[in-house]
């Protein structure tokens, strides 16, 4: 999907300038980027794809040759970006069953 989209995106976090260098700490604020970088495609009208790189080690490893990475910079993940190509219904995946209040 990635080779075909008009635009492709990797996002990257660099361990070194994560908070302690805390390798969860860098995996948060990339999931927050790819987040909003999906909310802001959609909201343009475009189609996005997450499409996922961290933990996989290959992909990891792949794409860090491919963009010739720094050690401490690891790839998460990938975003297709284009026109969508079909338009579906919303759905929901809610499942009350996971819903807590107040205690577990």
């Amino acid at each position: 999907m990635l080779a075909t989209a008009p635009l492709g995106i990797i996002v990257c976090g660099d361990l070194d300038a994560a908070h302690d260098r805390q390798l969860s700490y860098l995996l948060q604020d990339c999931s927050a980027a790819v987040e909003n970088l999906l909310l802001a495609a959609h909201a343009l009208g475009l189609g996005a794809c997450w499409l996922g790189v961290h933990p996989r080690e290959e992909r990891i490893r792949k794409l860090k040759e491919i963009l010739s990475l720094p050690a401490s910079v690891i790839p998460v993940a990938g975003i297709a970006i284009g026109r969508p190509g079909e338009t579906k219904e919303p759905r929901t995946r809610f499942n009350p069953a996971y819903v807590h209040w107040e205690r577990w």
